[in-house]
């Protein structure tokens, strides 16, 4: 599959960005924190190429980061070209845990393992629903 959300191929969602300006600090190195906001990215759009682009709002559930882990290995720049690779690591019956990589050409930059939770209106966890389940399947099977 692709779109401007990024490929989905061979197991992993592939999501391409730049560094801009508002992304680095003085020394024109991207802000640490703004590798989040790319994984964010990368996944709310993974999860749109599913197919589950309104999940929330159909079945009254929100995805919530549970547990966040980050590695930190060389800075990107100001223009740098990124990729964001995601791939499943487990299924829950409620999370599901995916490991992403920032990429620069054929650097790993950071490393984020990430739990997501779905939680449901209440704030409550509740199970991931069954065809979300099915299509995550392919990429768990792929790792």
């Amino acid at each position: 599959m692709t779109s401007s959300g990024g490929i989905i191929s061979d197991g992993v969602h592939r999501y391409g960005l730049r560094v801009y300006y508002e992304d680095t600090d003085a020394l024109g190195m991207v802000y640490y924190a703004n590798y989040l906001k790319y994984a964010e990215r990368a996944r709310t759009e993974m999860i749109r190429l599913l197919g589950f682009a309104t999940i929330s709002r159909d079945n009254d559930t929100a995805f919530a980061v549970r547990r966040c882990a980050v590695d930190y290995f060389s800075p990107a720049r100001l223009d740098d070209e990124l990729e964001v690779v995601s791939g499943l690591i487990a299924i829950g019956g409620a999370s599901f845990d995916l490991e992403q990589t920032v990429m620069r050409g054929g650097d790993r930059l950071v490393r984020l393992e990430v739990r997501l939770a779905m939680l449901s209106a209440s704030g409550r966890l509740t199970c991931l629903p069954g065809d979300f389940r099915s299509a995550l399947q392919p990429f768990l099977q792929s790792t």
